[in-house]
């Protein structure tokens, strides 16, 4: 295990003690920033613009230029608002419409370079466990209850009690999507309603048996569109604010009146909703009939919320080094250790000896950029139990298809693409070789395996890396070379392969 290094998010910032969430969402993106005190949080600033991502989304699954120029433009101006804050106070993340791209890499990368800041595409399940931590944490109960978040793309639907979560699922159904599909143009039927709340009942129909009533004593809708009608239903004197089946038939009914989205004149009904409101109506009835919602309350928290709560968890962890294994992602490792029955010894020598290459050669290295090698080292055998040949290709394939409670799939992603790196050739891995961390990284990873391929005990301090990032020289104890004759030659032949990629070059010293 890595010893955690101090966050210093205050350290260089002009906002001590404040956090950012960017929630990069299929219709809208959101900036909250906020600070916890006594551990209350306040709201500090929060910033919306409707953004339609998800309508630019083509049948091909191609994200179209129109629509990536308007998140550019968004996340420009969100960047300007964040001046000054250090990059451990803000935390990014993108959902559906980024999962399904297939352009995304590129999009990503324009977005990081107008927001100057990393990017994370956070997988359905995680999205809905962030949005329970919101929910939880800003509107506690003792009461089991269900979590509903209604997204341009997705539903996230989750079964809790107090601040855990017990169950959380993602429905690639959301309100664009559906506006979309059945009311183009923002024209109102009951044909269009009837055929929506099928398509709808169809992704979410697997979903009835676990979330059923029995499982909950009452049910909350986080977000923008249960937010946007219990607005309405309040604002004409229908409701509380409460979502009712009756409600939800009131509101369809004006819709059809209407005919038409332009049409349509409702209180409490804002501009930026009008183009989505009969696919989030239809989902929503959807949800009250098969589920059996008499009642749905809309709740204080949402994503963005859950997102800075997680950010201040880990930031108070990395001041915490005693603390470290109360990051839920090492728990998660664990449990895909115990999953795909990992030699934890083996994967704790590897570890052990990458991280000390690395504190040889690059000793500030951010403590989470160390957490993901040691948990590559961790899961770089995991493949194992699929196929001993080429048990590396199955372990990345594991790391980039699995849920895994407090990652990102970006972050997956980048743990996998080192896992995928431990043995054989370096030209499947040739574009992220061009991140000099990167290749850093993998060389520890790569060299640690060597040097505990006989899967005995290894000192550590018996081989070193030191000198320049890009000039490495590795240098083992005095003897070493006579007693590890094989190490040694699979040593020269790393030091060769890694002279090709024109990249690092590393050298090995055997005086």
């Amino acid at each position: 295990m890595d010893s955690p290094r101090p966050a210093g998010a205050d350290a260089d910032t002009r906002w001590p003690g404040q956090l950012a969430a960017i929630d990069m969402g299929s219709n809208s993106f959101r900036l909250e920033i906020g600070q916890l005190v006594d551990d209350r949080y306040r709201r500090i600033d929060y910033l919306k613009e409707t953004v339609r991502l998800g309508a630019g989304l083509d049948a091909a699954g191609f994200l179209s230029d129109e629509a990536a120029a308007r998140g550019l433009d968004c996340l420009g101006r969100f960047a300007t608002r964040l001046d000054g804050f250090a990059a451990s106070q803000v935390r990014a993340v993108a959902t559906q419409t980024l999962r399904e791209a297939k352009n995304r890499d590129a999009f990503l990368a324009r977005a990081q370079t107008a927001l100057g800041r990393p990017i994370e595409i956070i997988s359905g399940r995680e999205e809905a466990r962030l949005i329970y931590a919101g929910v939880a944490r800003l509107q506690p109960s003792n009461a089991p209850r269900l979590v509903i978040d209604i997204g341009g793309r997705s539903t996230e639907m989750i079964l809790g009690r107090r601040e855990r979560p017990q169950r959380a699922e993602s429905f690639q159904v959301g309100s664009v999507s559906l506006s979309m599909k059945y009311f183009p143009d923002g024209k109102f039927s009951e044909r269009a309603f009837r055929e929506a709340q099928i398509a709808a009942g169809a992704e979410l129909e697997e979903a009835i048996g676990p979330f059923a009533p029995r499982h909950w004593r009452e049910a909350l809708g986080s977000s923008g569109t249960v937010g946007a009608v219990s607005q309405v239903l309040a604002a004409s004197g229908k409701s509380d604010g409460t979502v009712t089946p009756e409600g939800l038939r009131w509101l369809m009914q004006r819709c059809l009146e209407a005919g038409s989205a332009d049409r349509l004149e409702l209180p409490g009904l804002k501009d930026d909703r009008r183009a989505v409101i009969a696919g989030g109506l239809s989902l929503l009835y959807t949800l009250a009939m098969n589920f059996g919602i008499s009642e749905l309350l809309p709740a204080r928290g949402a994503l963005r919320q859950g997102v800075i709560f997680d950010l201040a968890a880990r930031l108070a962890i990395e001041r915490r080094a005693a603390a470290v294994d109360k990051d839920i992602r090492e728990g998660s490792v664990r449990e895909l250790q115990r999953r795909f029955q990992v030699d934890n010894a083996q994967a704790e020598r590897v570890a052990t000896v990458a991280l000390a290459l690395l504190d040889g050669v690059a000793p500030e290295t951010a403590s989470e950029a160390r957490r993901e090698l040691r948990w590559a080292a961790a899961l770089h055998e995991a493949g194992m139990m699929i196929s001993h040949h080429d048990h590396h290709r199955h372990s990345a394939y594991v790391l980039s298809h699995v849920d895994a409670a407090g990652f990102s799939q970006s972050q997956l992603r980048r743990i996998g693409d080192l896992v995928l790196g431990q043995r054989g050739g370096l030209r499947k891995l040739e574009a992220r070789l061009q991140e000099t961390a990167f290749a850093l990284h993998l060389l520890c990873l790569r060299l640690a395996v060597i040097v505990c391929h006989a899967r005995g005990d290894v000192d550590p301090g018996e081989i070193t890396l030191a000198g320049g990032s890009r000039q490495p020289m590795l240098m083992p104890a005095p003897g070493w070379a006579e007693t590890h004759p094989r190490a040694l030659h699979l040593l020269r032949e790393e030091v060769e392969a890694w002279s090709k990629t024109g990249v690092l070059q590393p050298a090995l010293a055997t005086a």
